[in-house]
């Protein structure tokens, strides 16, 4: 006989899945598309004006470029206003995977066309204004490399929790942190691997400051295992001498003088590398970043062709830049493909969800794991128990599991 259960605690539960930082993304992105816009209008009139095709030329290319970053910045809006939209079953999470698909496919048909004109070019060379391209194309660059600083400024791309043990901190410098109040003020305890051994760290916030012959840690795990800690006087707080090894799950007493001060740490486990990556905003970049490569590389060549009568320099920077944007265009389209899909997002989370339930002899029959959006995953699992456990049980046993946003749990009893 198999139970479906889910639990009464999560029969209502949100569906927005959005990533970390959505709405600060969406208004980059819109303030990269007034930027681009006014580059536009003045490039398109000061064309007009003074009878610069060339000018004209790069003002209806900008609106192209304007043109990707307005599906970018509507992909954001609309999910931020439908996010509670009882329609969408799964949330409004995936729309912006489904916005960086679309830009990869205007990517990979601009890298075609820059590589048939350019191939085009070699065989039927056409003469070249250099005193016009060159500050156009210099212009082009600046306007990109300033898109590229606004979208990426104050962001530590690739991070978005995605950490776990066991893999490197890109912008965490604590795991978890706790306050303690002791008589003498307040003090925090965090366990500290930014780039080094993982270690116990203790700071006063409030009050005199902590001595380190006075205070020390010892941990107690589930199985009674003790580990105690000597704490060394560091710049304005304590560090412990030893690192602590994995999991970081346990009971931590911190004494301080004649106190004790127990401290629970849990092990958290995140969705990892591009489980937590916004595409959305990714493709938004890829856009201003290649169209600043191809630049780049136009001002070299023209020069280079200025300078030496090489004509061909000009057309080979455009089949180089091509390759370029088609590489970045392949690995977004097969990205975000991936997740539009369904596919598995993290085997490494995978193994360890069927790790978890299966710990206790339990058996995991199936598992479905997909991404409902950045840093957020969902997850059905089945599971076969002769111990008599219900829903409940294995979903406070997966609780630990921060990136499982919506978890589905189906128990069969064997006979």
């Amino acid at each position: 006989m198999t139970q479906n259960n889910t639990g009464a605690a999560a029969a209502f539960h949100s569906h927005v899945f959005l990533g970390e930082g959505h709405e600060k993304s969406e208004r980059k992105t819109w303030a990269v598309i007034w930027l681009c816009g006014i580059m536009m209008v003045a490039e398109i009139i000061g064309g007009l004006l003074f009878g610069s095709i060339a000018l004209v030329a790069d003002g209806l290319h900008m609106s192209t470029h304007a043109g990707a970053l307005l599906l970018a910045a509507l992909a954001y809006t609309y999910a931020r206003k439908h996010a509670n939209n009882p329609a969408f079953t799964f949330g409004t999470g995936k729309l912006g995977d489904l916005a960086g698909f679309t830009s990869a496919i205007v990517l990979a048909m601009i890298a075609l066309l820059i590589a048939y004109e350019s191939v085009s070019r070699i065989f039927a060379p056409v003469p070249i204004h250099f005193a016009e391209a060159i500050p156009i194309a210099c212009l082009g660059l600046a306007v990109n490399i300033a898109s590229a600083w606004l979208l990426s400024s104050g962001e530590h791309h690739g991070h978005s929790h995605s950490h776990g043990h066991g893999h490197a901190h890109e912008s965490h410098d604590h795991d978890e942190s706790h306050e303690i109040a002791t008589a003498d003020g307040l003090v925090v305890l965090e366990v500290f691997e930014n780039g080094v051994p993982p270690r116990f760290r203790l700071r006063a916030i409030t009050g005199s400051a902590l001595e380190a012959q006075a205070s020390s840690i010892e941990t107690i795990r589930s199985d009674g295992t003790r580990q105690l800690f000597a704490m060394g006087d560091e710049d304005g707080f304590l560090e412990s001498r030893d690192e602590i090894p994995e999991p970081h799950a346990f009971t931590a007493t911190v004494r301080i003088g004649e106190q004790n001060y127990p401290v629970v740490f849990e092990e958290h486990e995140h969705a990892h590398g591009s489980t937590a990556r916004d595409n959305n905003m990714r493709a938004a970049v890829i856009h201003v970043i290649a169209d600043a490569a191809v630049s780049l590389l136009v001002i070299v060549g023209l020069l280079l062709a200025r300078a030496f009568g090489w004509l061909w320099m000009d057309p080979l920077a455009g089949i180089i830049g091509a390759c370029v944007i088609a590489s970045w265009s392949y690995g977004l389209i097969r990205d975000t493909g991936a997740i539009l899909l369904d596919m598995n997002p993290d085997k490494g989370m995978a193994n360890k969800l069927r790790e978890e339930v299966e710990a206790e002899g339990d058996t995991l029959a199936d598992l479905h794991l997909w991404r409902l959006g950045p840093g957020h995953l969902g997850a059905i699992i089945s599971v076969i128990t002769s111990k008599g456990h219900d829903a409940e049980y294995y979903r406070n046993r997966l609780a630990r599991f921060k990136s499982l946003s919506h978890l589905t749990v189906e128990v069969a009893r064997e006979p």
